[in-house]
Protein backbone atom coordinates (compact mmCIF):
# COMPACT_ATOMS: atom_id res chain seq x y z
CA UNK A 1 0.00 0.00 0.00
CA UNK A 2 1.55 2.96 -1.18
CA UNK A 3 1.53 6.47 1.35
CA UNK A 4 1.05 9.80 0.14
CA UNK A 5 3.61 12.36 1.35
CA UNK A 6 2.69 15.62 1.91
CA UNK A 7 4.32 19.38 2.67
CA UNK A 8 6.07 20.65 5.89
CA UNK A 9 3.57 23.41 6.80
CA UNK A 10 6.65 25.09 8.68
CA UNK A 11 7.66 26.86 5.56
CA UNK A 12 4.38 28.77 5.74
CA UNK A 13 4.26 29.13 9.38
CA UNK A 14 8.03 29.94 9.41
CA UNK A 15 7.56 32.44 5.83
CA UNK A 16 4.93 34.44 7.26
CA UNK A 17 6.39 34.38 11.39
CA UNK A 18 9.82 35.82 9.71
CA UNK A 19 8.25 38.40 7.07
CA UNK A 20 5.73 40.32 9.36
CA UNK A 21 8.17 40.20 12.54
CA UNK A 22 10.85 42.05 9.60
CA UNK A 23 8.22 44.40 8.97
CA UNK A 24 7.31 45.27 12.32
CA UNK A 25 10.85 46.60 13.16
CA UNK A 26 11.37 48.21 9.65
CA UNK A 27 8.43 49.90 11.73
CA UNK A 28 10.36 50.37 15.03
CA UNK A 29 12.94 51.35 13.34
CA UNK A 30 11.08 54.29 11.06
CA UNK A 31 11.35 52.74 7.82
CA UNK A 32 7.61 52.47 7.22
CA UNK A 33 4.09 53.14 8.75
CA UNK A 34 1.57 50.96 10.55
CA UNK A 35 -0.67 49.93 7.25
CA UNK A 36 1.89 47.27 5.76
CA UNK A 37 1.65 45.78 9.23
CA UNK A 38 -2.07 45.62 9.45
CA UNK A 39 -2.08 43.92 6.60
CA UNK A 40 0.47 41.09 6.71
CA UNK A 41 -0.05 40.59 10.65
CA UNK A 42 -4.03 40.00 9.66
CA UNK A 43 -3.17 37.35 6.47
CA UNK A 44 0.16 36.11 6.05
CA UNK A 45 1.58 36.34 10.11
CA UNK A 46 -2.08 36.03 11.23
CA UNK A 47 -4.15 33.66 8.52
CA UNK A 48 -1.72 31.68 7.32
CA UNK A 49 0.79 30.80 9.82
CA UNK A 50 -2.91 29.98 11.52
CA UNK A 51 -3.35 27.65 8.14
CA UNK A 52 0.23 26.09 9.11
CA UNK A 53 -0.15 25.64 12.74
CA UNK A 54 -3.88 23.75 12.12
CA UNK A 55 -1.64 21.71 9.38
CA UNK A 56 1.12 20.15 12.26
CA UNK A 57 -1.96 19.36 14.08
CA UNK A 58 -2.11 16.75 11.64
CA UNK A 59 1.51 16.18 11.48
CA UNK A 60 1.27 15.36 15.19
CA UNK A 61 3.79 18.27 15.88
CA UNK A 62 2.95 19.98 19.31
CA UNK A 63 5.13 22.61 19.08
CA UNK A 64 4.58 23.58 16.00
CA UNK A 65 0.98 23.65 16.34
CA UNK A 66 0.99 25.60 19.29
CA UNK A 67 3.52 27.63 18.15
CA UNK A 68 2.35 28.73 14.28
CA UNK A 69 -1.75 28.87 15.61
CA UNK A 70 -0.65 31.08 18.75
CA UNK A 71 1.37 33.95 16.82
CA UNK A 72 -0.77 34.06 14.26
CA UNK A 73 -3.03 34.98 16.75
CA UNK A 74 -0.78 37.67 18.43
CA UNK A 75 -0.31 38.98 14.28
CA UNK A 76 -4.28 39.56 13.88
CA UNK A 77 -4.34 40.78 17.48
CA UNK A 78 -2.19 43.27 16.89
CA UNK A 79 -3.32 44.27 13.89
CA UNK A 80 -6.53 44.41 15.48
CA UNK A 81 -4.97 46.85 18.41
CA UNK A 82 -3.98 49.07 15.65
CA UNK A 83 -7.30 49.42 13.70
CA UNK A 84 -9.14 50.06 17.01
CA UNK A 85 -6.70 52.75 17.82
CA UNK A 86 -6.99 53.70 14.47
CA UNK A 87 -10.42 54.24 14.02
CA UNK A 88 -10.84 55.25 18.17
CA UNK A 89 -12.43 52.33 19.35
CA UNK A 90 -11.35 50.64 22.61
CA UNK A 91 -8.05 52.67 22.22
CA UNK A 92 -5.00 51.04 23.73
CA UNK A 93 -1.69 53.17 25.83
CA UNK A 94 1.28 52.25 25.64
CA UNK A 95 1.07 50.80 29.06
CA UNK A 96 -1.58 48.55 27.72
CA UNK A 97 0.78 47.40 24.58
CA UNK A 98 3.43 46.69 27.41
CA UNK A 99 0.90 44.04 29.26
CA UNK A 100 -0.23 42.33 26.10
CA UNK A 101 3.60 41.85 25.32
CA UNK A 102 4.05 40.72 28.78
CA UNK A 103 2.16 37.98 28.78
CA UNK A 104 3.56 37.00 25.59
CA UNK A 105 6.57 36.84 26.92
CA UNK A 106 5.55 34.06 29.28
CA UNK A 107 4.33 32.40 26.92
CA UNK A 108 7.49 32.82 24.48
CA UNK A 109 9.68 31.48 27.28
CA UNK A 110 7.45 28.26 27.89
CA UNK A 111 8.24 27.25 24.20
CA UNK A 112 12.02 28.86 24.08
CA UNK A 113 12.64 25.71 26.83
CA UNK A 114 11.16 23.07 24.61
CA UNK A 115 12.91 25.01 21.19
CA UNK A 116 16.75 24.47 23.43
CA UNK A 117 15.64 20.43 22.81
CA UNK A 118 14.92 20.68 18.74
CA UNK A 119 17.99 22.19 17.26
CA UNK A 120 20.51 24.99 17.54
CA UNK A 121 18.73 27.17 14.82
CA UNK A 122 15.23 26.70 16.78
CA UNK A 123 16.89 27.39 19.93
CA UNK A 124 18.66 30.78 18.56
CA UNK A 125 15.09 31.64 16.88
CA UNK A 126 13.66 31.44 20.36
CA UNK A 127 16.38 32.84 21.81
CA UNK A 128 16.51 35.90 20.02
CA UNK A 129 12.39 35.93 20.05
CA UNK A 130 12.20 35.82 23.99
CA UNK A 131 15.37 38.64 24.43
CA UNK A 132 13.22 40.79 22.00
CA UNK A 133 10.01 40.20 23.78
CA UNK A 134 11.55 41.41 26.86
CA UNK A 135 13.02 44.21 25.68
CA UNK A 136 10.21 45.76 24.30
CA UNK A 137 8.44 45.28 27.94
CA UNK A 138 11.26 47.13 29.24
CA UNK A 139 10.39 50.18 26.51
CA UNK A 140 7.14 50.24 27.02
CA UNK A 141 7.44 50.32 30.28
CA UNK A 142 9.56 53.51 30.85
CA UNK A 143 12.32 52.48 28.35
CA UNK A 144 11.77 53.71 25.10
CA UNK A 145 15.77 53.90 23.99
CA UNK A 146 14.96 49.84 23.68
CA UNK A 147 12.96 49.80 21.12
CA UNK A 148 15.57 49.97 18.54
CA UNK A 149 17.90 47.53 20.09
CA UNK A 150 14.67 45.24 20.36
CA UNK A 151 14.40 45.92 16.35
CA UNK A 152 17.53 44.61 15.50
CA UNK A 153 17.37 41.45 18.07
CA UNK A 154 14.01 40.53 16.37
CA UNK A 155 15.27 41.33 12.31
CA UNK A 156 18.14 38.66 13.54
CA UNK A 157 15.37 36.63 15.01
CA UNK A 158 13.04 36.90 11.63
CA UNK A 159 16.20 36.31 9.51
CA UNK A 160 16.93 33.03 11.88
CA UNK A 161 13.13 32.03 11.17
CA UNK A 162 13.74 32.27 7.62
CA UNK A 163 17.13 30.47 7.81
CA UNK A 164 14.76 27.61 8.92
CA UNK A 165 12.09 27.99 6.17
CA UNK A 166 14.89 27.53 3.32
CA UNK A 167 16.54 24.49 5.46
CA UNK A 168 13.23 22.85 4.99
CA UNK A 169 12.74 23.65 1.27
CA UNK A 170 16.16 23.06 0.11
CA UNK A 171 16.57 19.70 1.71
CA UNK A 172 14.14 18.49 0.08
CA UNK A 173 14.06 20.21 -3.53
CA UNK A 174 18.07 19.38 -4.06
CA UNK A 175 17.83 16.77 -1.61
CA UNK A 176 20.89 17.23 0.83
CA UNK A 177 21.26 19.81 3.72
CA UNK A 178 22.59 22.59 2.46
CA UNK A 179 21.74 25.00 5.66
CA UNK A 180 22.38 22.49 8.69
CA UNK A 181 19.94 23.76 11.74
CA UNK A 182 22.89 22.06 14.30
CA UNK A 183 22.38 19.96 16.98
CA UNK A 184 20.40 20.89 20.54
CA UNK A 185 21.71 22.83 22.95
CA UNK A 186 20.59 20.31 25.59
CA UNK A 187 20.63 17.15 24.68
CA UNK A 188 18.68 14.50 26.79
CA UNK A 189 19.58 10.98 27.06
CA UNK A 190 16.26 8.65 26.49
CA UNK A 191 14.58 7.85 29.83
CA UNK A 192 15.57 3.85 28.93
CA UNK A 193 18.74 4.68 28.00
CA UNK A 194 19.04 6.15 31.74
CA UNK A 195 17.31 3.13 33.40
CA UNK A 196 19.84 1.05 31.92
CA UNK A 197 22.93 3.27 32.81
CA UNK A 198 21.57 3.41 36.41
CA UNK A 199 21.83 -0.44 36.58
CA UNK A 200 24.71 -1.01 34.85
CA UNK A 201 26.72 1.40 37.84
CA UNK A 202 24.54 -0.44 40.65
CA UNK A 203 25.62 -3.54 39.20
Amino acid sequence: MSQTSQGNPAVVGLAGFGLTTLILQFHNLGWCGVGPIVALGLVFGGMAQMIAGYQEFKCNNNFGYSAFVSYGAFWIALGVIFLLNHFGIYKSSGTDIGWFLIVWTGYTAILWFAALRIHGAMAFTFTTLLIGFILLDLAHFGYPGLTKIAAIDLIICALSAWYMMAHVIYLQVFGMDLLPVGKPWIEVKPREESVAGAVAESA
